[in-house]
């Protein structure tokens, strides 16, 4: 149990958006199936939104959509927060205004696209670490946003070099966002674990 090891691989219990969904669904409210696919527009809705919210920081300021794509993966779990973030980008590919700056496959082939594969792979691995409990206390909540953070900036440099070389790709692509990106780890490694508090109050669990 993860109480007992940090890092454990075992899968104790569902995400926390699966429990809630059960929850509800056993109090009488909407099917557990309902509940899934509001969940996952709820999601979708917060993606959306998260891309136009922006902080002042140092050196550049910081969006929020990196922290809201990593905080549901780890919430929904690796189903439906895959499936979530896969409905996001299809949106955007639609032509729905769900991105910062640009929509439609022009957009998503441009610089931005290396980042965007990588939000949907943080869906796969942090919401599979999920699945096993590592949203459960702040050290394996950190450890996992650390994980999706390289995630998404391999894969985001590895498509931006291709544009415009690799050493380019470093300075504009990744160093601008190191300091917002440390910040959203504070942010997560606080907030998830507090999340599974009230989620735990909720459904007795």
């Amino acid at each position: 149990m993860l109480q007992n090891s940090a890092f454990s691989m075992t899968a104790p219990a569902p995400a926390m958006a699966g429990q809630i969904s059960r929850h509800v669904a056993k109090s009488g409210g909407l099917g557990e199936m309902a509940m899934t696919f509001a969940l996952l527009m709820v999601g979708v809705g917060i993606l959306a939104i998260s891309a136009r919210i922006q902080m002042p920081f140092y050196p550049v300021p910081v969006t929020m959509q990196t922290l809201a794509v990593m905080v549901i993966a780890m919430a929904y779990g690796s189903k439906l927060g895959t499936a979530t973030l896969f409905s996001y980008l299809l949106a955007g590919f639609l032509g729905a205004p769900v991105f910062a700056g640009g929509a439609g496959f022009a957009y998503m082939a441009g610089p931005t696209g290396g980042y965007l594969a990588g939000f949907l792979a943080v869906g796969v691995v942090l919401g599979a670490l999920a699945d096993r409990g590592w949203t459960r206390n702040w050290q394996t909540t950190a450890a996992a946003m650390m994980l999706g953070t390289a995630i998404i900036y391999f894969l985001g440099v590895a498509w931006l070099s291709q544009l415009i070389g690799f050493d380019k790709a470093i300075t504009f692509g990744v160093m601008p966002f190191i300091y917002g990106d440390i910040l959203k780890l504070v942010i997560a490694a606080v907030t998830v674990p507090f999340m599974w508090k009230l989620v735990a109050k909720l459904t007795g669990k």
